[in-house]
């Protein structure tokens, strides 16, 4: 990746909303949140990273679980204030052990695909 960055606008707290979505597929997976190390890790590693705002720490996706989320590319919106991850997902990327966290419609119908049991891998 090139190390030339635009500015990006992080909010008061120092993060901005990354939204990951499948470079394969177009699925949307997840939405986060990133600090500048975040953003900085992921560039530096070719795999997302995010800042936990409930557990306030930087975070690699997929290192507990193994379902690493490898970048494939790195988009920017129009104000700076969003990132939007192309990614090869490994596995499932919501930790209730579907391949999306998008999972559900308002009315609450499943309709998508769970792929692992995250009993089986977080204690």
């Amino acid at each position: 990746m090139s190390s030339d960055a635009p500015d990006l606008e992080f909010d008061d707290r120092g993060l901005l909303p990354v939204i990951a979505q499948s470079a394969e597929t177009g699925d949307v997976l997840m939405l986060a949140y990133a600090n500048r190390e975040a953003v900085e890790r992921t560039r530096e590693t070719d795999r997302a990273h995010y800042y936990s705002r409930s557990r306030e720490a930087l975070w690699e996706k997929g290192a507990t679980s193994g379902h690493v989320q490898e970048i494939e590319e790195i988009r920017v919106d129009c104000d700076g204030d969003t990132l939007l991850y192309l990614v090869e997902q490994a596995g499932g990327a919501c930790h209730t052990g579907h391949r999306s966290c998008f999972y559900r419609t308002v009315e609450g119908e499943h309709v998508g695909e769970r792929v692992f049991d995250p009993d089986d891998v977080y204690e």
